[in-house]
């Protein structure tokens, strides 16, 4: 069980910041995604906590043991840090088994033990150790990039973009086999990626950079219902932003008298998401009327454009409903908003 603490991390390249005062604890055996548009820092920041890159200032405490501090930083290879990356990186001219106990002493006499420990903890079948990685599939490598990573008994495991190279269904099952894999091992994780879904699945706190500043961090159905700003409420997902007054607990839009998480007084704009909207009854007062432009059906669900009645200014909203509820384009239907809704900065 280890914490781990960041504390004013910056990095600069010459005159461009890749970091500016970062500050991010991580629980022991919890997992943290870190998502931001390119050039955020995110690399950055994962190679100064692999020890491949110095910081300029900052510290980084990783349970009770310095890793980065003014004038110092561990090697890399002290850390007991293991890392996976988007390709696995796995050495071709190894077998599986050689892979896997690539970091485990060969004079360790149970050194064979732990490889098939280690395989079996991945889901890999034992028949799979003889064979290199060319023979084995994309998914199956990622699992012996992790089980190589675990070798080591890592105290902190840092994932790079390591489901980005997969097909999505196999991408969401060794998401799900990853998280399992290291929640029973109660390693303290950070995942590094693109893919907004993905981090809001996996992680138990989500951290958002931009320009190397760390803009939000938290619960991730707290960043997605809540973001501190529109941009990081379009980096999490489709959002729909309306201009609003703002009074008593309650937010006047065009969508109707629609509930705030927090109290805020004055104009303002409200921010939901496209999933909130549903098809209302003409009888429920709280509904509005909206013309129904575009159709796409999406198997379980469809994508459906329409625009407002009450205000032509608005531009056309985009909404995600079940296929069962699909209309027609033409149809004129009364919308109403589930939840509450979150008042911009």
């Amino acid at each position: 069980m280890t914490e781990l603490k960041i504390e004013a991390v910056s990095k600069h390249y010459g005159p461009v910041r890749a970091l500016e005062d970062i500050n991010l604890t991580v629980a022991s055996a919890s997992r943290t995604a870190i998502v931001g548009p390119s050039g955020s820092g995110k690399t950055t920041l994962l190679r100064i906590l692999a020890g491949f890159e110095t910081a300029d200032q900052g510290r980084v405490m990783l349970g009770e043991t310095g890793m980065v501090a003014p004038g110092f930083s561990c090697p890399a290879h002290l850390r007991g840090i293991g890392i996976v990356a988007q390709d696995g990186a796995l050495f071709p001219h190894l077998s599986i088994a050689e892979n896997i106990g690539f970091g485990i002493e060969r004079r360790d006499p149970r050194r064979q033990q732990r490889i098939e420990e280690l395989a079996a903890m991945v889901e890999l079948d034992p028949a799979m150790l003889k064979r290199r990685p060319h023979q084995l599939s994309g998914g199956q490598q990622q699992r012996v990039a992790l089980a190589r990573a675990l070798a080591r008994e890592p105290r902190l495991m840092l994932l790079d973009e390591p489901f980005s190279a997969l097909d999505t269904g196999l991408r969401e099952t060794m998401r799900k086999a990853v998280s399992a894999v290291l929640a029973k091992a109660g390693i303290t994780t950070i995942l590094v990626t693109h893919d907004q879904a993905e981090a809001l699945s996996f992680a138990d706190q989500l951290a958002v950079l931009r320009e190397g500043r760390l803009v939000q961090a938290g619960p991730p159905r707290t960043l997605y219902e809540q973001p501190c700003d529109a941009d990081t409420a379009i980096l999490l997902g489709e959002a729909v932003m309306l201009n609003a007054s703002l009074q008593g607990g309650f937010a006047d839009c065009a969508l109707g008298r629609l509930t705030l998480h927090s109290a805020r007084q004055g104009a303002g704009r409200v921010m939901l998401r496209p999933e909130q909207i549903r098809i209302a009854s003409s009888t429920e007062t709280s509904s509005c009327t909206a013309r129904v432009l575009d159709v796409e059906f999406a198997g379980a669900t469809g994508s459906v454009t329409v625009a407002l009645n009450s205000d032509e200014a608005i531009p056309p909203l985009h909404l995600r409903l079940s296929r069962l509820d699909l209309p027609n384009p033409g149809d004129v239907m009364h919308l109403a908003v589930e939840g509450k809704v979150h008042a911009l900065a």
